[in-house]
């Protein structure tokens, strides 16, 4: 019978609690409180203890968590240790810093392949990747058993390249374009709307100015 799915919220919480963990075991910690893990994340102990709950680990009463076995415990949970491959497809300059970005390494994500629509960029050796056409995102795709695509092209071409990432079988998107996708609801979308992020920040400015 399959695992309940994690809450959104939990999931999210969860690379927090394992970055806390790494920078208390290289610190010489051997056991990590709920309540430390809470003030890496923001939230209360009773919370972490809530979100652990998903986790195949059980603290020790006084003492806390092992922290590198729970350290293991949520790599394996969020999938970190299993190697999986994407494909990006928008050459510019956004494209071209994910494509050399080295911290998707120790996540087991590996970029196999660039690709772009534009035909000035195709041939280019951006990253340490030659730039392929679009047209050939289906077969390496297949050659490569793909597990995501990564967009990073203007909002106007971003729904086609995410039918044409689906139509080759990918089924997990990592979404950069300021742009809503319609896609099948089976296709995961994650959205990375910079612009967005940024007028957040933005009003934070202006407010922090007007005090």
């Amino acid at each position: 019978m399959p695992h309940s799915p994690i809450p959104v919220p939990s999931l999210r919480r969860l690379p927090v609690y394992l970055r806390s963990l790494h920078a208390a075991i290289e610190q010489g910690a051997t056991y990590v409180s709920s309540r430390q893990l809470g003030a890496a994340a923001g939230v209360p102990a009773a919370q972490v203890r809530k979100d652990l709950t998903w986790v195949d680990q059980e603290g020790r009463p006084g003492r806390g968590y092992d922290a590198v076995a729970l350290a293991g415990q949520l790599e394996i949970t969020l999938g970190l240790r299993v190697p999986k491959r994407a494909v990006l497809v928008g050459a510019g300059n956004l494209g071209s810093a994910l494509a050399a970005y080295p911290g998707f390494a120790p996540c087991g994500l590996r970029i196999v392949a660039l690709f772009d629509q534009a035909p000035s960029v195709v041939g280019k050796n951006v990253a340490g990747f030659t730039v392929q056409p679009a047209d050939r995102l289906a077969a390496v795709a297949q050659e490569h058993a793909v597990d995501m695509g990564i967009i990073t092209v203007p909002a106007d071409a971003a729904q086609s390249v995410a039918e044409a990432m689906v139509a080759a079988g990918i089924g997990v998107i990592w979404n950069y374009a300021p742009t809503t996708l319609r896609l099948d609801p089976s296709v995961y979308v994650q959205n990375q709307d910079l612009a967005a992020e940024l007028a957040l920040l933005s009003h934070q400015i202006v407010r922090r100015r007007e005090t």
